[in-house]
C-alpha cells in the first residue's frame, strides 16, 4: 500500500512540473505565432536567377 502512495505522489509531482513548464512557455510567448509556421514551408526558398551555360 505504501508503494501506491509513493507512486501517486511521484506522478502528481511530475504532472505539476509539466503544468508549470507549459504555463511558463505560454507566458513567455512560445505559442504566439500561429500564421508563420504554416506558411513558412511555402516561402522558404528565394527565387534564383537562371545562369547561362556555354
Amino acid at each position: 500500500m505504501s508503494v501506491i502512495i509513493i507512486l501517486l505522489i511521484a506522478s502528481i509531482t511530475v504532472a505539476a512540473l509539466f503544468l508549470i513548464a507549459f504555463l511558463w512557455s505560454v507566458k513567455s510567448g512560445q505559442f504566439e505565432d500561429d500564421f508563420s509556421p504554416s506558411s513558412r514551408i511555402l516561402f522558404d526558398d528565394k527565387p534564383t536567377t537562371p545562369t547561362k551555360t556555354k
